[in-house]
């Protein structure tokens, strides 16, 4: 007796998805509730776990297939975990999309950890035993940062130290080429992004800003917020106060177009973009103007580990009114964002280094961010950007003002 395993509700507006991961092989047992495959939909990862308990039965698509909301994608057999060979279908849906040596391919289709595509091709490229990795994502499943991190503890004999040891062999091999379908993430995004351009009249102001009291702030009472909220005082508590107190002299940058409408709010929803395995994700966290620099760190720290983990809802990511982009944590200098619609601006954040600036006559070395604020000019005029940008540059210089409301 089978059950059958059907794609479930995936939120709304969204009817189909990718069949991203298989998470369990035919015939290893399945206890009720246990993920056994990962979706992937326009906006995250949902993983489908199983109706009943018993052995994991035939799969009746493969990954990378397209499939609609309640949709048979597969089937639990009753049992009690007895092993089965598995069929044919299932042993290519496993299997690497490309091979490029011999004893990879043998060890990541023997492993028994669950690889998604993407850290598949990876332990394929620089030639790691994924059996020997530790996982640090959900259920102990592996990364493509564990990957980055055991070939970089790797020994000098390993496949990533022979092909810098010997790039002449390499180089008269023949010239290799892969073709990976886009995830319905990363389609998703570029659609969003191109569309964003095609629609908005995008413009970019751009200010710099003295990192010195804030980060003298956050060595003084580090530890005394530690201690109290649980939860590190990082930089983004400062700016996300900072653009709530800028919005409220200049709205119409937390306002969007609608038609021939201006949407105006009188709340702040900050989208937070962080890194997914699979790409750039924007969770919201909302009511911002109105939260404590403990419940804004503690928000963003947790929609960042639910995003490693691939946890993030459909809920984290609805909505949203400006967004707050960091590429400093790459190491980027400065960036032109560009608006995540139907919102009207973003700020993009940047690397802190130390630059000479003048002050009170004198040159001296300060810690300086530069700032970035894209704004779709068909909402927001230039003197409006500027002023807003000038009142996040104020309230970073001088963060008493986020107390006193100035």
């Amino acid at each position: 007796m089978s059950t059958e395993v059907k794609v479930p509700v995936l939120g709304e507006s969204i009817t189909e998805a990718t069949l991203g991961q298989w998470l369990k092989k035919p015939g290893e047992p399945v206890a009720i509730d246990e993920p056994i495959a990962s979706l992937e939909t326009d906006k995250v990862a949902v993983e489908v776990p199983s109706p009943v308990a018993g052995i994991m039965g035939a799969y009746a698509v493969e990954e990378g297939a397209t499939v609609n909301v309640g949709a048979v994608i597969g089937s639990i057999d009753a049992g009690n975990g007895a092993s089965a060979p598995a069929p044919a279908s299932a042993a290519a849906a496993i299997a690497p999309a490309v091979s490029t040596t011999a004893a990879p391919v043998a060890q990541a289709e023997n492993s028994d950890l669950p690889l998604s595509p993407a850290v598949r091709r990876l332990v394929l490229e620089l030639g790691i035993d994924p059996s020997k990795i530790k996982g640090t994502g959900k259920d102990g499943r592996l990364t493509k940062e564990d990957v980055v991190a055991a070939a970089k503890g790797a020994p000098a004999s390993s496949a990533v130290a022979t092909a810098v040891a010997a790039p002449a062999t390499q180089a008269t091999g023949p010239r290799q080429e892969e073709r990976v379908n886009m995830t319905r993430l990363r389609q998703t995004i570029a659609k969003r992004l191109k569309s964003a351009q095609d629609t908005a009249a995008l413009l970019t102001t751009f200010n710099d800003v003295d990192m010195s009291a804030v980060m003298e702030a956050r060595a003084t009472y580090k530890d005394l917020f530690e201690k109290k909220h649980g939860v590190r005082l990082g930089f983004m508590g400062f700016f996300t106060k900072a653009v709530a107190l800028a919005a409220r002299d200049v709205p119409s940058v937390n306002a969007q177009i609608d038609g021939d409408e201006i949407v105006y709010h009188n709340y702040l929803d900050v989208s937070v973009a962080v890194s997914a395995p699979n790409g750039l994700v924007v969770p919201v966290v909302r009511n911002a103007d109105a939260m404590s620099f403990a419940q804004i760190e503690k928000a963003i720290g947790d929609f960042g580990a639910k995003a490693k983990a691939g946890t993030l809802t459909m809920d984290d990511m609805s909505g949203g009114t400006f967004t707050i982009s960091n590429g400093g944590v790459f190491g980027s200098l400065m960036s032109t964002p560009i608006i995540n619609p139907p919102q009207s601006a973003v700020l993009g954040l940047h690397r802190i280094e130390d630059r000479p600036v003048v002050r009170a006559g004198q040159v001296v070395v300060r810690p300086m961010m530069y700032l970035a604020l894209s704004y779709d000019h068909r909402l927001i005029d230039g003197r409006e950007a500027v002023t807003f940008l000038k009142i996040v540059k104020e309230a970073i210089e001088d963060p008493t003002r986020l107390l006193i409301d100035l």
